[in-house]
């Protein structure tokens, strides 16, 4: 059973969602529709999102009948979910255990350690800024050139072009067929901020800046009393915020243009997420079981 609000509640079946569009306070669909509002997510990036925020402890599982109310509050099919359920399991990233005539999931050792490299980038209130930054610079043949690219799918580079690329901290050991030179001073051409926040991603980020913005207005002041709600807007915050934050290296305001939203949703996420605490995993399947 799903409770709404502590009022009312029904059993989780095909017309759930729809229920739940009667039901749920003005305020909550308005939040969910801008957080969806763009169409675009793919139901296994939200699942990882969802248990990466709500189940990163190794002992941490989440019951099938949980996973399927978190996805169906933001708006996605049953079918979707088990779908995606099959695809992270085949993937390596959850594992699943029957109990009884359900399913309880859990991240594999893969699955908590991809979520753990990436919790820092979604995470930390502050972002850094190195002290030093290095350029690697490949030859014309293609034993340098696959080194380059070699070192790029490791480490936090930014290309500048198909022979150069940029990262924080020091000269990398071991370095054979490439150019490596290290610098405490950095000077940003224009050119180089629009390479590193295109406009495309820029727009992304004003985008999603513009989303936080009403979320924020339309939440209640006085908090939720509902831990589903809770956990589906801090999954769906997470979750666009993840979306944006991972799909480029972690950059100093210098390299980025002027007017870069990343800042600032950081900022109102961080403050989101404190008006949303994590709830737990136990006050989450209890509402299922009430």
């Amino acid at each position: 059973m799903v409770r709404l609000q502590g009022r009312m509640a029904f059993p989780l079946g095909p017309a759930y969602i729809w229920r739940m569009k009667d039901t749920a306070p003005d305020w909550f669909e308005t939040c969910i529709g801008q957080l969806t509002a763009n169409g675009t997510q793919r139901v296994w990036s939200v699942l990882v999102t969802i248990f990466g925020d709500l189940a990163q402890s190794g002992s941490d599982q989440i019951s099938g009948a949980l996973i399927t109310a978190l996805t169906s509050l933001a708006g996605i099919k049953s079918e979707a979910t088990r779908v995606a359920l099959h695809r992270l399991r085949k993937e390596g990233w959850i594992e699943s255990t029957r109990v009884g005539r359900n399913s309880v999931h859990r991240l594999t050792d893969f699955g908590r350690d991809q979520s753990a490299a990436a919790a820092p980038r979604i995470y930390a209130r502050d972002t850094n800024n190195p002290d030093t930054w290095h350029v690697l610079i490949a030859s014309v043949s293609e034993r340098s050139r696959k080194e380059l690219s070699d070192l790029m799918l490791i480490g936090d580079y930014i290309p500048v072009n198909p022979s150069t690329a940029i990262a924080p901290g020091p000269v990398p050991d071991g370095l054979e067929d490439l150019l490596g030179i290290e610098s405490s001073a950095i000077s940003v051409p224009d050119w180089m901020r629009d390479l590193c926040g295109p406009e495309p991603l820029k727009a992304a980020y004003e985008q999603f800046w513009t989303t936080l913005q009403l979320v924020e207005r339309h939440l209640p002041a006085n908090g939720l009393d509902d831990p589903l709600q809770t956990a589906v807007l801090r999954v769906l915050i997470v979750h666009g915020w993840r979306r944006l934050i991972l799909r480029h290296p972690s950059l100093p305001p210098t390299f980025l243009p002027a007017d870069w939203k990343g800042a600032e949703c950081r900022q109102k996420v961080l403050q989101l997420l404190d008006r949303l605490p994590r709830p737990s995993l136990a006050s989450l399947e209890a509402v299922l079981g009430d």
